[in-house]
């Protein structure tokens, strides 16, 4: 999900609408709710991020804490992920995206409709290949998800982690243990690709 710090002229797929990049569902499109920044990732993006991951996503575990339009989610599972899980607090986007699970007869996509810093801090964490965290910006939601992350044991050993954000990278204070791989702009949003390590022992 992007906010409306970029314009919505930025999706090719236009509003109200996504259009799955590539894999088994290339060229699908699904309509999502209308709701005040509630946009996906532009197609461009996604085309790069999921470029630069290509190696690492049939049959990765996928978590997508903030997942909004489900632009992200559904490319990895069209892609081959093994499981997916998406979070949102909009009871709207997560009904919608099951009528999209529904309509692919997709049995590895999990939704909730859940606070994410809450879902983390609470749950039983399981390892996750694969982290995609677009948070609400100017919330300070993505420092808090990060730590987590880290912290509770949700992340595999080399897990990649995607980031958006306001602010260039390098002023985000992420994990230690968090490896910048690659980073791009759009229009005024900033996204990253990270790889979680292995820190050596004290």
């Amino acid at each position: 999900m992007v906010r409306s710090s970029l314009p919505a002229a930025a999706s090719r797929s236009g509003a109200g609408q996504l259009r799955i990049i590539g894999g088994l569902w290339r060229s699908r499109r699904f309509g999502f709710p209308d709701a005040e920044g509630l946009r996906p990732t532009p197609d461009r993006v996604r085309e790069t991020l999921f470029n630069w991951l290509a190696p690492y996503v049939s049959g990765a575990r996928v978590l997508d804490p903030f997942t909004g339009s489900g632009a992200l989610y559904l490319e990895a599972l069209s892609r081959g992920a093994g499981m997916a899980l998406a979070l949102d607090l909009n009871a709207n986007a997560i009904a919608s995206l099951r009528r999209h699970l529904d309509t692919l007869h997709c049995g590895n996509g999990q939704l909730l409709q859940s606070d994410a810093l809450r879902y983390l801090e609470h749950q039983s964490p399981i390892p996750f290949d694969l982290v995609f965290l677009d948070p609400p910006f100017n919330r300070n939601l993505l420092l808090p998800c990060c730590q987590l992350l880290e912290e509770r044991g949700w992340l595999a050993k080399r897990a990649w982690i995607y980031t958006e954000s306001e602010t260039p990278p390098s002023t985000l204070g992420l994990p230690n243990s968090w490896r910048l791989h690659r980073e791009k702009k759009a229009g005024q949003v900033h996204y990253a690709l990270w790889q979680r390590e292995q820190l050596p022992s004290a």
